[in-house]
């Protein structure tokens, strides 16, 4: 992420200590992502179909013929923090995740301030955890607010109370906003291993759109790759097959071991991909 703002913090964190410096940056970068006009679009996006699938799904259960899913969301309106998640984890939200991370080192290549930002004591690998860390935040905020929208919108569209489970058990509506926080963090574990591969990505060429796009289109193959039959075999070790698993917190007793596996493939994800991103971004030879 480039900013003249950021570049006006590289003095002084000149003058701090490492640790100090680290932390400056962090704040200043995370600053910065939030500010930008494009994120602040996409976090409206992620904000706003949230409202636009609970006002679908309140006008079609009023047709005897609507369908289990709908008939579920329009029957308490907790579920609708589940469904919006669902329906926003194969595209929106890592096509909104890919452009913060693909952008994170390209685009400061491309405008030339990378080499500005390598003059703070942090270090070339320091930088680069805190573009991760950086990453962190928005996958969190991202999942977070996604699910926030839908839990507005399901309380003021639909009736609230207990939560039927996957499992037909219900759990009191407390449990149940505790396994909407448990279905965020996971979906936000899922986003963090795909910003890994885009943040590997934006090492790779300095310019960003082609690490957005290298991410996004790695996201649409995992994705088809996954429907045929004959190719089953590939599906435990694709990226995309493993997102949904945060249903396991609808069941009771939770699928804590489908979820851990997800998340051990997540981990594993970001562990490959930073060690290459790293091995890329301390040996490169930044002129811009």
């Amino acid at each position: 992420m480039s900013s003249h703002e950021t570049l006006a913090h590289a003095a002084p964190l000149r003058a701090a200590g490492p640790a100090r410096a680290a932390a400056r940056l962090l704040a200043s970068e995370t600053a910065l992502t939030f500010r930008r006009p494009r994120h602040l679009a996409m976090l409206a996006v992620l904000a706003v179909v949230p409202v636009l699938f609970g006002v679908a799904v309140r006008i079609a259960s009023t047709d005897g013929d609507a369908g289990p899913i709908i008939a579920r969301v329009a029957g308490n309106g907790l579920v609708l923090a589940f469904t919006s998640l669902s329906a926003m984890l194969p595209l929106i939200l890592p096509l909104a995740v890919s452009v913060v991370a693909g952008d994170a080192v390209a685009g400061e290549a491309s405008q030339g301030t990378l080499r500005y930002l390598l003059t703070a004591p942090a270090g070339r690998g320091r930088l680069l955890a805190l573009k991760y860390a950086n990453v962190l935040v928005f996958c969190l905020a991202a999942c977070a607010l996604v699910a926030v929208s839908a839990l507005v919108a399901g309380l003021a569209l639909f009736p609230t109370g207990p939560v039927t489970l996957l499992s037909g058990t219900t759990a009191p509506f407390a449990e149940g906003l505790l396994r909407v926080g448990l279905a965020v963090l996971y979906a936000a574990a899922g986003m963090a291993a795909l910003g890994a591969l885009a943040l590997m990505f934006s090492t790779l060429t300095e310019n960003p759109i082609g690490a957005i796009a290298a991410s996004v289109v790695l996201v649409v193959v995992s994705q088809v790759l996954a429907v045929f039959p004959q190719l089953s075999a590939l599906r435990p070790f694709l990226l995309t097959s493993w997102w949904n698993a945060f249903d396991g917190v609808l069941r009771a007793p939770m699928d804590t071991g489908r979820m851990g596996t997800g998340l051990l493939v997540f981990a594993g994800y970001a562990a490959v991909s930073g060690a290459f991103a790293w091995a890329r971004f301390t040996s490169r030879d930044v002129t811009s």
